[in-house]
């Protein structure tokens, strides 16, 4: 399976694809960018783009997050992929949800890893984006070796009269936001604390694909997806709800090799409660919910049923105790 930096990247209505051998439309120049890799707008993204929103307001103009993909890790180390927490058309559509009007995308590659720091702001954020202001996060690093800095963006944008504010990190129940937090949190299987840095469950996105039908002799219909390879959640059961077309559903969803049966490639499969209809092919959203157990193998049917049906009841409870999304 792809991992998500894999899969080509598509231009969503709201994003800008950037093309640095183009000119940029007057349209799209002068806004306030915020930058970043944004992965998961989380909390922390939305202080970002509530600053840059706010600067925009006071300069008569818009906001736009800039932002690359594939995320500079997984070029750089394509052996060691990034657990993303959002692929990029998701990304997009929670950064407009954030409250920005435009998402300036640039695609990473060598060429860009070669930019020098200073080039990078006067050439392509100043000159080719015109601008109008800059929004970072305290631990913002870019150019050739990452040596550009907080401080170097503050020191061009002195020169160029462009204003620039460092926004601080974010706190959190007494913690600093940030995507390594959120990603040990999921790699743990407490997706109750991801979503309350996130500010919203974490979810994932995609089509519905063909089992091996095991789930309907055993009275639970699934439905199946794979998640990215670098998909880093634990392994194990957890209370979530699916949206079909707009709507959401509670259910209870195993991640992970299937032990019982083959330990195979990891897989997505949604019990969907009291839902009835042909999902194959279908895209759709998991929200994680909660977590219930680790993965188990079992010696026979008749007890993995039994789990089975215990993680049913607990789901269903703690989804009934869930404010509705």
């Amino acid at each position: 399976m792809p991992s998500q930096a894999d899969v080509p990247l598509r231009e969503e209505p709201a994003a800008v694809v950037l093309d640095l051998a183009k000119p940029i439309p007057d349209a799209l120049r002068g806004a306030v960018l915020a930058l970043g890799n944004f992965d998961g707008v989380h909390r922390g993204h939305a202080e970002l783009a509530r600053v840059a929103v706010a600067m925009a307001r006071e300069r008569g103009t818009l906001a736009a997050a800039f932002t690359f993909e594939p995320h500079p890790r997984s070029f750089f180390r394509p052996e060691e992929p990034v657990f993303r927490l959002t692929p990029p058309a998701l990304k997009i559509e929670l950064l407009v949800a954030a409250g920005f009007a435009r998402v300036f995308v640039l695609p990473f590659d060598r060429d860009v890893a070669a930019i020098e720091a200073g080039h990078f702001v006067d050439d392509l954020l100043v000159s080719k984006l015109g601008a109008a202001g800059l929004v970072c996060g305290y631990d913002f690093h870019f150019g050739k070796g990452r040596t550009g800095s907080p401080e170097l963006l503050q020191a061009h944008g002195l020169a160029a009269h462009v204003p620039v504010s460092v926004v601080p990190p974010f706190s959190w129940r007494g913690e600093a936001v940030s995507s390594s937090l959120i990603r040990g949190a999921l790699q743990e299987g407490d997706v109750a604390r991801a979503a309350d840095f996130l500010g919203r469950p974490w979810l994932v996105r995609g089509p519905v694909a063909h089992g091996d039908k095991r789930g309907r002799d055993l009275g639970y219909p699934t439905a199946n997806m794979h998640l990215p390879r670098d998909c880093g959640l634990r392994y194990g059961i957890y209370a979530v709800r699916m949206r079909i077309d707009g709507i959401w559903h509670d259910g209870v969803a195993s991640f992970g090799s299937r032990p019982t049966f083959d330990d195979g490639a990891p897989r997505l499969e949604t019990f969907v409660f009291d839902f009835s209809g042909d999902l194959y092919g279908k895209r759709v959203d998991v929200a994680f919910v909660s977590w219930l157990r680790g993965e188990l193998k079992f010696d026979a049917l008749p007890p993995l049923i039994a789990q089975m049906d215990a993680d049913s009841v607990r789901a269903r409870d703690i989804l009934a105790k869930t404010p509705p999304f």
